[in-house]
């Protein structure tokens, strides 16, 4: 069990991890247009997972497929999007579409450490996803090139990660953007507690791999569950570092009723 640092944070603050205090990461993080504030005056919160895996932080975001139009699937489906390799392809094409069950995990894009840590999360969860029948999918926001550098360096399974340049995925599924939910959204401090897993992504880690248009940084992911074209869970990413537990993912995949 974590516990968040209890002491106020100033609004204008660098957010620094032990992992990252190199000066090469320091010299790369300079190039970046956007510096990396932490959110102001937060109260000591507990991130925790419950024996049944499902998350009961006060800061981890609704998970719900609800709000979403019963068509959302068909639509989604239609959206091109490119391997890392970068051949183009669409979304529909990624999973069988009438009964196979995809987790499709949004990025915010490809030079974001904490992304790096949620793309070895996955890679390490792999197999046990596929032992259970499910198509694990990654997508983030940059064009191929940047995704082949995550690929290379962390490493990660190219046949399992694609590229969204122009966002389009995460516009139909209204995924958060903006400056205040990039830098200042108190869901944000969850990276506290992931100290070791952080240092563990980063360790060939590249700014490199932030997308060429610089607005693509303010993007949030999310995390979402399909059985076919239906939407079984959604979870959108209220803050940088916002993962959904991969714990909760999982077992909401494993009680998909048989068709």
């Amino acid at each position: 069990m974590a516990t968040l640092p209890s002491q106020n944070l100033q609004s204008g603050r660098p957010l620094y991890f032990p992992s990252f205090n190199s000066r090469k990461f320091q010299s790369q993080v300079s190039s970046l247009k956007f510096p990396i504030f932490s959110p102001k005056k937060l109260k000591p919160t507990r991130l925790f997972t419950s024996n049944n895996g499902i998350s009961n932080s006060r800061l981890v975001g609704r998970a719900s497929a609800s709000e979403f139009n019963a068509d959302i699937g068909e639509i989604l489906g239609d959206v091109t999007i490119f391997t890392a390799a970068a051949q183009p392809v669409l979304l529909k094409d990624l999973w069988d579409q009438n009964q196979e069950i995809a987790v499709v995990a949004l990025l915010r894009h490809f030079g974001c450490p904490c992304c790096w840590e949620l793309a070895l999360e996955l890679k390490e969860a792999k197999s046990r996803f596929e032992a259970a029948g499910v198509k694990l999918i990654a997508i983030g926001v940059g064009t191929p090139n940047k995704a082949r550098m995550l690929a290379e360096r962390l490493p990660f399974p190219m046949d399992c990660l694609y590229a969204d340049p122009e966002r389009k995925a995460y516009d139909i599924l209204g995924l958060y953007y903006g400056f205040g939910r990039t830098f200042f959204n108190p869901a944000s401090t969850k990276v506290f507690s992931r100290y070791e897993s952080l240092q563990k992504a980063v360790r060939n880690y590249t700014i490199e791999a932030t997308p060429d248009e610089r607005s693509g940084v303010l993007q949030q992911g999310g995390m979402f569950v399909f059985k076919g074209k239906r939407m079984l869970y959604a979870r959108k990413d209220e803050g940088t570092g916002d993962h959904a537990p991969l714990d909760e993912v999982f077992d909401i995949c494993c009680k998909v009723p048989a068709p």
